[in-house]
């Protein structure tokens, strides 16, 4: 059940955060679909909504079937999506953030609006003393060459939908069933990996949640 917390403040009247907690891909994705809708026509403002997915792999528009391996010895479901990208998995430790923003009050710039998701991931992890950056030629946020976040988005009208997913601590044996986002030559990690120790997911919320109004300018 969708729910909408008082975990974060009101930013700005521009903005609204919707923290959903623990919920299934095919809620979500029809929320997004909702409040993309209400966005386009002026209806509602910006939303940002944070949470993390029962366990899935998600196709992207560009995914090969191929790039699935093994689901059923996972025994999670495979759900074809409408966003950018190639295949990726969700699961609980991995924070996934899907804006629903205008980009007329950005800029109209669909590698602007990626590079500024990607700068807002370093940023939250510099804060936790991991220096990453990003891969010539691949979307994304890595540290050398393991991937630690993945994006995917879909724009209509200039109000996006989609977003990004952060792995704080999932369960990284999940990826064994996929080759992740289409590419063999590189790995996949987790904050708890690069870190040694278990992370706070409300800690990771609050950093995310800040650099996000910095970036976005609320």
């Amino acid at each position: 059940m969708i729910r909408d917390t008082e975990f974060f403040p009101e930013i700005d009247s521009r903005l609204k955060i919707m923290d959903l907690g623990m919920s299934s891909y095919e809620t979500v994705w029809g929320l997004q679909k909702e409040l993309q809708a209400r966005r386009i026509s002026g209806k509602i403002g910006d939303h940002l909504l944070l949470v993390e997915h029962e366990p899935v792999y998600t196709l992207g528009k560009i995914s090969h079937k191929a790039h699935l391996l093994r689901s059923n010895d996972h025994g999670i479901s495979v759900i074809q999506t409408d966003r950018g990208g190639d295949i990726t998995f969700h699961g609980p430790g991995q924070l996934v953030g899907y804006p629903i923003l205008d980009l007329h009050r950005y800029r109209r710039s669909v590698s602007w609006y990626m590079r500024s998701l990607e700068k807002i991931i370093i940023d939250v992890l510099s804060d936790f003393r991991i220096n990453a950056d990003r891969k010539k030629g691949l979307t994304g946020v890595w540290i050398q060459d393991e991937k630690v976040a993945a994006l995917g988005v879909r724009i209509s009208r200039w109000v996006t939908m989609h977003g990004f997913a952060l792995n704080v601590d999932p369960d990284l044996s999940f990826y064994e069933g996929i080759i992740p986002c289409g590419i063999r030559d590189f790995g996949v990690t987790s904050m708890a990996t690069l870190l040694g120790h278990d992370i706070d997911m409300s800690a990771v919320k609050k950093a995310l949640v800040n650099h996000f109004k910095t970036i976005f300018n609320f």
